[in-house]
């Protein structure tokens, strides 16, 4: 039998970590190779960050395209190579010509449907290099415009310094969106550069902070696991209860008779265990993922 545990496990990241040093820890908290991360965080970041373990990691792909929320601090007056506060300064300026208004009306600028240019620092690949790495070999790299949306943009609060000025903001926006770019674009924006001085991801997919745990803490539990499979699938997708038999085809990969959901959805047996993900086509609802054991 079995004993791998399964489920997903919603991580505070601590600062100074790669995504992959979360799952190399939860390798070995979980005792199980199995694990995945749904959406990377930057080192510098804290925050939310969605863990599976078991056979459940297929879920990640319904994941990793999710809308996200973010706490973070923007610095006016000093740019960096990175546009974040782990990148080497190469430009400072005087900020403290620059009003409040000022700056919320640049940043309402960026709220809705925009057209951001990631970092140059960033994991995208380029002719299958990652930019990020191009860049530390000395190349000039542009990368282009993606399409992302921004639903919030708030500014928290304006804290004022010698020559930099610190603004705290709350960010609603979708996957792909680059909050270090939020914060190179004011800079450029309002002539006096900037940088993200720091970030923590409170949302991913619906699962927040209020529910993450550190890696600390995860470690000392009898099981790292924070959100079954059951909860993990209703909290993703809509849910659809199916005889034993129904349950039987799809978990030998099999169809069954369509219901009228529009996207994929999960499938229920009869003693609660998530037999499938479907989506339906042509009259009949066929698996994406098999999640129950044959």
């Amino acid at each position: 039998m079995d004993d791998t545990p399964t489920g997903f496990v919603i991580v505070d990241k601590e600062p100074d970590m790669t995504s992959h040093d979360v799952v190399a820890r939860m390798r070995r908290i979980a005792r199980t190779r199995k694990v995945g991360h749904g959406g990377t965080l930057d080192p510098m970041a804290t925050g939310v960050l969605v863990l599976a373990v078991g056979r459940i990691t297929r879920l990640l792909t319904y994941v990793s395209g999710s809308d996200k929320s973010y706490e973070g601090t923007i610095q006016l007056g000093r740019t960096t190579v990175t546009d974040d506060a782990e990148g080497e300064v190469t430009s400072t300026t005087d900020a403290g010509s620059v009003t409040d208004t000022q700056i919320t009306d640049a940043l309402a600028t960026m709220v809705g449907d925009i057209a951001q240019v990631p970092s140059a620092v960033s994991a995208i690949k380029i002719k299958g290099q990652r930019a990020y790495k191009r860049v530390a070999a000395g190349e000039d790299v542009e990368l282009p415009p993606r399409q992302v949306t921004i639903s919030k943009l708030d500014v928290v609060d304006i804290r004022r310094g010698a020559s930099v000025i610190d603004i705290d903001i709350a960010v609603e926006c979708s996957s792909g969106t680059y909050i270090r770019a939020i914060a190179r674009d004011l800079g450029e924006h309002l002539s006096v550069g900037g940088h993200l001085a720091a970030l923590r991801r409170t949302s991913v997919a619906g699962f927040g902070i209020d529910e993450a745990q550190t890696l600390s803490s995860l470690a000392e539990k009898e099981t790292p696991i924070t959100h079954s499979t059951l909860d993990t699938v209703r909290r993703l997708l809509p849910c659809r209860s199916v005889t034993a038999e129904d349950a039987r085809k799809l978990g030998h990969g099999g169809k069954i008779s369509a219901a009228g959901f529009d996207g994929p959805y999960a499938i229920i047996g009869p003693d609660e265990t998530v037999v499938a993900i479907v989506s339906e086509k042509a009259g009949s609802a066929r698996p994406e993922v098999v999640l129950a054991p044959r």
